[in-house]
């Protein structure tokens, strides 16, 4: 695999489950334990009541497109031979919201609301992305 030249995410220890998860091709999200509160993205407290009990829950890997923009410009070298790309927010059915990619599907055709379903896509041997395409 040859080496991935664009911005990689910044895998701490409340966030390495998910990409585990992710390199394991199977998306996961925490809900907490105290009050039921949906956390995305991966965190060590609820972003409701700060409790520290929090679990992790296997998606369907299912949802709608909520927002989406097309980027035309180069703001990262790495993306150069993408332009034009998109980044999506993708809210899933169970009602997490998922800044992604949409693949599959040229930018033009992306509308609001459309049926999307997890596409794993692994970059590297340590890393595997979770972006969406259509249903």
């Amino acid at each position: 695999m040859s080496p991935y030249e664009k911005p990689r995410p910044v895998i701490d220890m409340a966030s390495q489950p998910f990409w585990d998860a992710a390199k394991r091709h199977e998306l996961i999200a925490q809900k907490c334990k105290r009050c039921g509160h949906k956390v995305f993205q991966p965190n060590t407290v609820c972003t409701k009541c700060l409790s520290p009990d929090l679990g992790w829950m296997k998606l369907s890997g299912k949802g709608k497109v909520w927002s989406f923009v097309v980027f035309h410009q180069k703001y990262y070298s790495g993306f150069a031979n993408d332009i034009p790309y998109n980044v999506a927010v993708v809210e899933t059915e169970e009602g997490y919201k998922m800044i992604t990619n949409l693949m599959g599907i040229k930018n033009e055709e992306i509308k609001i609301g459309m049926p999307v379903e997890v596409a794993f896509e692994d970059v590297a041997d340590d890393l595997t992305l979770i972006k969406f395409r259509p249903i």
